[in-house]
């Protein structure tokens, strides 16, 4: 048989996320794990896949050759058939999006599917899987994925290597669970992960994902926040009557963390705080924040030495973090902002503690 022309990078790095990305919506849908085992596998059989891919479902492993790409008529699935009709093994279509009609015809010719909204066909002894008519939902889709918006420097990567760096034991965790740590869309997670990648901060092994240049990412975070994500969380600001008012408050009563000064302070004991940064849960900041304000007497004033921002991540304790502060990075991030001299000596310090993985 004729075997399709190799990829160039851009193409295959398309795939790829087409193919992590319709793997973590069949286990939003279906409960199915999967798990790439390898991209372009080598083979002595003469049939050329995309991927070798393991799915698993009630403790019962699957083995498939893949093919990635998008279907958008009936003739190019009886193509994909022929293709792989002398293959070894079971083979599974991935696409970033099938119509129910094309699903059902899936279903009439055999032909195994999975795609970036959800939908597939799977059929194997102790396993039956249909879905179809699954949408992508506003934000959600393959193309939003791949578009500039979740490139670097964007708020989404930075949403996402920010949850990364603080974190590093997610690098390999679900997308499901990437998306829902950093507040990005799940299809949004491949594109960034992929474009991280690409400039050579990760790598994508067979033994898992791990850093490659992680003190360059730190400081091109740090760099990147106070510019491209940092405005977009609603900050406002406030002024106290009395300046060491925040010393007796339990700020986790108000689901929210000290940023800035006061974090840097209690990571590092060098700093006597005179701007008081504050990050509050999005989802209650409404509610929280009138408690707050009411509770300490604080008015609303542009030039005020308070800033209130949205809290743009979810993750477990930090290793060297108090409970009741950001992590390091954004620490570090905030005093780096300020540009005050007596800020920028402790950031040096806490940055010392970040590169060295402290």
């Amino acid at each position: 048989m004729n075997k399709p022309a190799p990829l160039d990078n851009s193409k295959q790095r398309n795939a790829e996320l087409a193919l992590e990305t319709a793997i973590d919506a069949l286990a939003s849908t279906t409960g199915i794990s999967g798990k790439v085992l390898a991209f372009e596998p080598s083979n002595d059989h003469g049939t050329r896949a995309d991927a070798d891919l393991e799915l698993s479902i009630d403790g019962r492993s699957y083995r498939y050759l893949v093919e990635i790409k998008h279907i958008d008529r009936m003739a190019l699935l009886h193509q994909v058939k022929q293709q792989f009709a002398e293959a070894p093994c079971p083979w599974l279509l991935a696409a970033p999006r099938m119509s129910a009609e094309l699903a059902g015809k899936c279903r009439d010719i055999g032909v195994q599917f999975i795609d970036a909204d959800g939908n597939a066909y799977l059929q194997a002894p102790g396993m039956l899987v249909l879905v179809k008519g699954q949408r992508p939902g506003k934000g959600s889709a393959l193309s939003e994925a791949l578009s500039d918006g979740v490139r670097a420097g964007g708020p989404g990567a930075l949403r996402l290597a920010f949850v990364l760096l603080c974190a590093p034991e997610l690098l390999n965790a679900p997308y499901r669970v990437l998306s829902r740590a950093a507040g990005v869309s799940l299809g949004a997670v491949g594109a960034i992960i992929q474009d991280l990648a690409r400039r050579g901060f990760i790598i994508n092994a067979k033994s898992g994902r791990r850093f490659l240049e992680k003190e360059r990412l730190i400081s091109e975070w740090a760099t990147m926040y106070p510019i491209m994500l940092r405005p977009k969380l609603a900050p406002q600001r406030f002024r106290a009557s009395q300046r060491d008012w925040w010393k007796s408050v339990d700020i986790a009563r108000f689901e929210a963390v000290w940023g800035g000064e006061v974090a840097a302070d209690q990571l590092t004991g060098y700093l006597k705080p005179e701007k008081i940064t504050i990050y509050m849960h999005g989802s209650s900041m409404r509610q929280n924040l009138g408690k707050l304000v009411i509770q300490n007497k604080l008015r609303a004033d542009p030039d005020g030495d308070i800033e209130i921002l949205e809290k743009f991540w979810e993750l477990p304790p930090i290793d060297n973090a108090t409970p009741a502060s950001v992590p390091p990075l954004l620490a570090y991030a905030d005093l780096v902002a300020s540009m005050e001299p007596r800020n920028l000596e402790v950031a040096a310090m806490i940055y010392q503690h970040l590169k060295n993985g402290n």
